[in-house]
């Protein structure tokens, strides 16, 4: 089980280490802020449901949603001279490696279901970037909400705070990030190496060669 899911594993372990750190965290950071505010403290089932959790939380994913669906649809047409993570730069050159073994049903199916199968890493990212922005925006209403009744002011709607400019300050802050590391990733497989790494091309390939 370890050797075939090792990868799997262990990024989930720690995708739960970062995910309970940044509860511990937040919880002793925003009861912090409250305290300072003579508001009353949260218990961590309330935190857990406050919008500074939720809007934290959820303000991440959908960045990361977003960049890896944008990645998995740029990289169709897009080509990166000399980067191991474009596709090469002919068709030519282009090797499809299909190894034995049953294949998925859809493909078997036909017609619709081959259609939807072919694209269906592109719709899942969708899907969880749509999911996670209106999570996020429910989260990050929810703390505005909480802070202005906080200051005696009054509380913005929710598509009040859909079009304010705080509400996406948090959104761009997260999104260019990720495409500067997807930017930074493509480029600098052109002249870098990693030994042994999928995401890096042989030390002895020119700079030039494009693909893994």
């Amino acid at each position: 089980m370890w050797k075939k899911n090792g990868l799997s594993i262990v990024l989930f372990l720690l995708l739960i280490g970062s995910l309970l750190g940044q509860v511990w965290s937040g919880f002793l950071t925003h009861n912090e802020e409250l305290r300072e505010a003579h508001r009353p403290l949260l218990d961590l089932w309330s935190y857990l449901h406050s919008g500074h959790f939720v809007s934290a939380t959820f303000e991440n994913w959908e960045s990361e949603f977003l960049q890896m669906g944008m990645y998995v649809l740029l990289t169709v047409s897009l080509r990166q001279k000399g980067s191991a993570e474009s596709r090469p730069l002919s068709e030519s050159e282009e090797h499809e490696r299909v190894e034995d073994g049953p294949t998925p049903w859809p493909v078997r199916k036909g017609g619709v279901w081959k259609i939807l199968y072919g694209h269906s890493l592109a719709i899942a990212f969708t899907l969880l970037f749509v999911v996670s922005f209106c999570l996020h925006l429910a989260g990050s209403w929810r703390s505005e909400v909480d802070e202005s009744v906080s200051k005696g002011l009054p509380a913005p709607t929710a598509l009040e705070h859909l079009f304010s400019s705080s509400f996406w300050f948090e959104s761009f802050q997260n999104w260019q990030s990720e495409f500067l590391a997807v930017l930074a990733l493509v480029v600098l497989t052109i002249f870098l190496r990693q030994k042994d790494s999928p995401q890096s091309k042989p030390m002895a390939a020119p700079h030039s060669q494009t693909g893994d």
